[in-house]
């Protein structure tokens, strides 16, 4: 590839172009299976279900889409950032190409959809155009650059350091072994003030309402997951959770009395959602809180609940009302206090009354925090523990769900630091291994693999930074873009990782290398808040539906091809 080429303008013409077709293509095919799934003026989800591979193709597509539209945006920093994007617009165009061959009728389109965009598909996919690409990332071992403003530069690279010389260190060893995460690294980042970064400045904490205070909390999780999704990476998941909750549906007494104790690191946090045989569909919950004059009585069985050991505070989601047909209307949020405990097992005894047993889930990856099985007999807490106490009554689900769209985000963001530290053990390796007297990064196939693994990085970035800046704002897209950002990124990390991986051969696959780790660690990102599958189905797909119904009953368009 010339510089010529490099300074031209084709590059950033090309993406524009593909972003609008492709736009266009979620656009009419949203359309088309909005018409197949409407009943009574509503998107139905069992009208969704018989159509599930076509919709669950269009959400993940859709996904990638947003993302690319983000990425685009973010040309205008530089010549390299357009890069990033075209190649990573080419991917996706391609993947739009496969997954609609010989299912046009399904998706309402007609064959050969985005042929007109093949020369810029094939200038995004010219091999010589990602090797070029590839020798940025090589020199940096960057996707691109961030260009934040000085003091959230400031606030990513803060973090970066503690990483790098408090938490990096000891990663495998908690890996290996699966230990506690160590007092010291929490301590650390409570200092820092790590688990304020959402809480409002009334209540302890750093937020102050502005359109970057979630931000903040991407630029921090990322930075910590790069050092260890396990050991730091996710400690801000559950407070964010917990806190959201008690933001939004808390009376004035429980937020004075549980959010400065959160924010302060005082106390830690856990989320006990989940149950043996209920995942995402909350609505079947089981676990029952009985109310018996000024206190609930909780019994049931939660699983996965992460780092309830450490946890002091614990968000359980019960039914409150004994009718089951009433759904997750039923469903009220308690904040539990219990005792911290160390380890891998533990048994609590309340004073009130009732016991609570616990033994942690051995797991291939993601360990330091521990992922309990959690048994509540008998478990008493007072009228106040209940979030909102009357008027809390019955909104659990929509506390939750309202709670979980941060999370997401968040989640995103701790994928986001896997591919990063993915990428520089990737570029790093590349140019120090040689293989028949050539570096790895001498060979064009690796260039481009590295090329793309940073486009999709990059791609994944610029959309958690506008997706944190919407949730900020109160936009209500930001709901749908928070799930995006979450099913995209933690499955562009399971890819990334497992490339990363690849290009170390068989040390790849040795303990002592940390890419294996990555690997291992990426696999549970597309498992947690919220699964690859229910994300797309019950809340992507469901949401983009219900959006296209909208506007074509408003324009009065049906169902059209393209």
């Amino acid at each position: 590839m010339t510089l010529t080429h490099l300074e031209s303008t084709d590059d950033a013409e090309h993406l524009r172009a593909l972003v609008t077709a492709m736009e266009d293509v979620i656009a009419r095919a949203s359309t088309h299976l909005a018409v197949k799934c409407e009943k009574d003026g509503r998107i139905s989800a069992q009208l969704i279900d018989q159509q599930q591979t076509v919709a669950y193709d269009l959400a993940t597509l859709a996904s990638a889409v947003a993302a690319a539209g983000h990425l685009a945006d973010w040309g205008a920093h530089g010549q390299v950032e357009t890069m990033l994007g075209l190649a990573y617009a080419a991917e996706v165009a391609t993947d739009v190409r496969a997954r609609v061959a010989g299912r046009e009728g399904a998706f309402g389109l007609d064959v050969g959809v985005l042929d007109d965009q093949a020369p810029a598909i094939a200038a995004g996919r010219d091999p010589g155009f990602l090797s070029a690409l590839a020798e940025h990332v090589l020199v940096s071992g960057e996707a691109g650059g961030r260009h934040l403003p000085e003091d959230l530069e400031m606030v990513r690279q803060t973090f970066r350091r503690f990483a790098e010389d408090k938490v990096a260190p000891i990663a495998e060893h908690v890996h290996r072994g699966d230990e506690d995460i160590p007092d010291e690294v929490i301590d650390g980042l409570a200092e820092l003030g790590c688990f304020a970064l959402s809480i409002p400045e009334e209540h302890g904490g750093f937020a102050s309402g502005d359109d970057d205070e979630l931000l903040n909390m991407v630029l921090v999780t990322e930075e910590l997951s790069r050092g260890s999704l396990g050991v730091a990476g996710s400690l801000i998941t559950r407070p964010e959770i917990i806190g959201t909750a008690i933001l939004k549906g808390g009376t004035d007494e429980q937020k004075a009395r549980w959010l400065p104790a959160i924010a302060s690191g005082e106390k830690m946090c856990g989320v006990a959602v989940t149950e043996p045989d209920v995942g995402s569909d909350v609505a079947a919950v089981s676990c029952v809180a009985k109310r018996d004059g000024d206190h609930w009585v909780i019994d049931g069985v939660k699983t996965w609940c992460t780092f309830a050991g450490k946890a002091e505070y614990l968000l359980v989601l019960a039914r409150t009302d004994p009718d089951k047909s009433l759904g997750h209307r039923g469903l009220s949020l308690f904040v539990v206090e219990k005792p911290p405990f160390p380890g891998h097992a533990w048994k609590a005894e309340n004073p009130l009354g009732g016991t609570m047993d616990a033994r942690a889930i051995p797991t291939l990856g993601y360990r330091g925090m521990h992922s309990f099985e959690v048994s509540f007999d008998g478990w008493r807490v007072p009228h106040s523990a209940l979030i909102g106490e009357d008027a809390g009554m019955g909104r659990g689900f929509y506390l939750q769900m309202q709670a979980f769209a941060n999370a997401r985000l968040q989640t995103a963001a701790r994928a986001q630091g896997v591919m990063q530290s993915a990428l520089e053990h990737a570029v790093g390796y590349a140019k120090e291994r040689h293989v028949f007297g050539t570096p790895l990064a001498g060979y064009e196939l690796n260039r481009t693999k590295i090329a793309r693994m940073a486009a999709s990085l990059a791609a994944c970035r610029a959309t958690s930074f506008e997706v944190a800046r919407m949730l900020a704002r109160g936009e209500q897209a930001g709901q749908l873009a928070a799930s995006q950002v979450k099913q995209l990124s933690c499955r562009v990390a399971e890819w990334v990782t497992r490339e990363a991986q690849q290009l170390h051969g068989g040390y790849g696959y040795a303990e002592e290398y940390t890419v294996s780790r990555l690997f291992v660690d990426a696999r549970v990102l597309s498992i947690f808040e919220g699964t690859d599958e229910v994300l797309a189905l019950r809340v992507i797909a469901r949401t983009l539906l219900a959006d296209a119904l909208e506007v074509a009953a408003e324009t009065g368009l049906g169902s059209t091809r393209i």
